[in-house]
């Protein structure tokens, strides 16, 4: 790093947990890395954002650093970030690196305020919102948080980037694919008959799931066309893709594949070489999107997804069971051509 590079050294904070949130934000923060010191930033994140995989090779990241405030339910243990003391711990951990600034991507600054503090760190960029957050974030211009019928979280990373002058227009959300995941899917989804279309079986959340059924159906249609289905998921999702799998029609089972013993990173390539991915509203779908892949995306009555309408697709009704396979199938080969 040259001695004359004077811009500030950077730390980024992502509040919101999932690998889709990520998805959406990884533009923005490269923004502010071109206007911090050696053209990086470190990027403070969630352990369930898969920060690693999803954007640790990525040249503007110095380095990811985990902010383990609350774990998933599912593991059955208190963060080592979680509490008062944890946020104090936390900026302890952080004074050495001393950094010059810290940017929020927060709706809820506080408790990071406090850890900046911990921390020594002077500088804080936040939305600015509130009267109180005004008093306590370095003074900038603030913004108004979005308030309209779509998902927020990608409208207010937006109007942050371009009132600091990260950025002077709303960018599309994408990521790379990291070239050594890439060489693996390909070679692993090569025999796959084409055209291939990746099913995103997970949810983080029961009223995000589509169903077993469902799938099944869409499975067999799509795979009654001759085209190839892949069954995309984390190991949490092993026994569905079984389970789904075991009840495609015997004559077309060859044509349907599992794949749930993959690495985030390797989900992500798999993505960049399908021709669609369909599922829940999942991290699965963003990643498809981000690699340009078109995703469709099954919403049901929540709020629509805006950040890239050319490769984010929305199947919405007025409940998600009333979204049928028959529907599902004739949009994606419509929207395919």
């Amino acid at each position: 790093m040259s001695m004359d590079d004077t811009r500030p050294r950077t730390a980024v904070q992502l509040q919101l947990n999932g690998m889709g949130d990520l998805v959406w934000h990884a533009q923005y923060f490269r923004c502010v890395a071109e206007q911090s010191q050696g053209g990086q930033i470190s990027l403070i994140a969630a352990p369930t954002t898969m920060a690693r995989e999803l954007v640790g090779h990525e040249p503007w990241v110095r380095e990811v650093i985990d902010f383990d405030r609350r774990p998933r339910r599912s593991e059955r243990r208190k963060g080592r970030h979680s509490g008062w003391a944890g946020l104090l711990r936390f900026g302890a951990e952080l004074a050495p690196r001393r950094f010059d600034r810290m940017v929020l991507f927060s709706d809820h600054p506080g408790r990071a305020i406090l850890v900046c503090w911990r921390a020594g760190i002077r500088t804080i960029l936040g939305f600015g919102e509130t009267r109180l957050q005004r008093l306590l974030l370095t003074k900038t211009p603030w913004i108004q948080r979005y308030r309209g019928p779509a998902v927020a979280g990608y409208k207010d990373a937006t109007a942050f980037s371009i009132a600091q002058g990260f950025c002077r227009a709303p960018i599309v959300p994408r990521i790379s694919v990291r070239p050594d995941a890439l060489a693996r899917m390909r070679e692993r989804l090569a025999p796959l008959q084409r055209p291939l279309h990746a099913l995103a079986i997970g949810a983080s959340e029961p009223y995000k799931q589509w169903g077993e059924r469902n799938f099944v159906e869409l499975a067999n249609r799509l795979a009654a066309r001759g085209h190839g289905v892949l069954l995309l998921g984390g190991p949490a999702e092993s026994q569905l893709a079984k389970d789904i799998q075991a009840r495609v029609e015997p004559a077309l089972r060859g044509l349907v594949t599992t794949m749930t013993d993959g690495t985030v990173a390797e989900s992500v390539a798999a993505l960049s070489l399908v021709q669609s991915c369909i599922g829940n509203d999942t991290g699965a779908v963003q990643f498809a999107a981000g690699v340009g892949t078109h995703a469709f995306v099954v919403l049901g009555p929540r709020p629509p997804l805006e950040h890239d309408p050319e490769h984010v697709h929305m199947l919405q009704a007025a409940r998600l069971a009333d979204i049928g396979p028959a529907d599902v199938e004739s949009r994606v080969l419509a929207e395919l051509g």
